[in-house]
């Protein structure tokens, strides 16, 4: 029983995915997988990450308490020239939801993660207002936090989408969208890391729910 469990999970799961590659036009039955060795002129930055944590605020005084996920990843330009970074951060439940980091949160959020942080990442960056140039060597490392409001309580398991890492791309077909002469529309797919995460907890009790990494890959997104 625990293994047939298991397996539906992970079908739940597979399904999300579809479903939000789905409503973004992004989807295709046979999406192709980034290049295993990098194609001539592509750049990659080389990338770190932080456990997810939770952290409860105020937005003001007079609001009521409300939850908000972040994590800190750290990116390195190893490349022979700085690189465009234009970055995008989704998270998607196996519950069907997913949401854009920045969603609700105010800036106010950031600052506590920073103060939270500030001996380990002394120069951490929202990922909103950092920069979009990403200059080469170890000296021009970025730490940036990203962070999302509180997701569905019933999720067991997330994923977090982070674009914007690579300028390896590739044109498909969508699988139902036709262009103004009837042809099939091209999509472009970035390639994007995924990071899976198990929940483990009480959903009664959210303050003690806590994220156990599962996965890291490379998809075409």
């Amino acid at each position: 029983m625990a293994d047939l469990m298991i397996l539906y999970r992970n079908i739940l799961f597979s399904c999300v995915t579809l479903m939000a590659l789905l409503s973004a036009g992004k989807f295709c039955p046979a999406a192709p997988e980034p290049a295993i060795v990098q194609p001539l002129g592509n750049w990659t930055l080389d990338v770190l990450f932080e456990q997810p944590r939770q952290i409860v605020l105020k937005s003001d005084r007079q609001a009521p308490l409300k939850r908000f996920w972040y994590t800190i990843i750290t990116v390195t330009n190893n490349q022979d020239i700085a690189v465009d970074f234009y970055p995008q951060f989704e998270l998607v439940t196996d519950t069907f939801q997913a949401i854009s980091a920045g969603d609700g949160v105010p800036i106010s959020v950031f600052e506590h993660v920073k103060k939270r942080h500030q001996g380990r990442y002394p120069f951490l960056e929202y990922w909103e207002k950092t920069s979009n140039k990403v200059l080469k060597g170890s000296d021009n490392t970025k730490d940036i936090a990203i962070i999302w409001p509180d997701f569905d309580t019933n999720a067991k398991g997330v994923q977090l989408f982070i674009s914007g890492l690579s300028d390896e791309t590739v044109a498909i077909e969508h699988p139902v969208e036709k262009d103004n002469a009837g042809r099939a529309a091209r999509v472009m797919l970035r390639k994007t890391l995924e990071l899976s995460y198990t929940l483990s907890g009480d959903p009664a009790f959210r303050s003690d729910t806590s994220l156990a990494y599962a996965d890291r890959r490379w998809v075409m997104r």
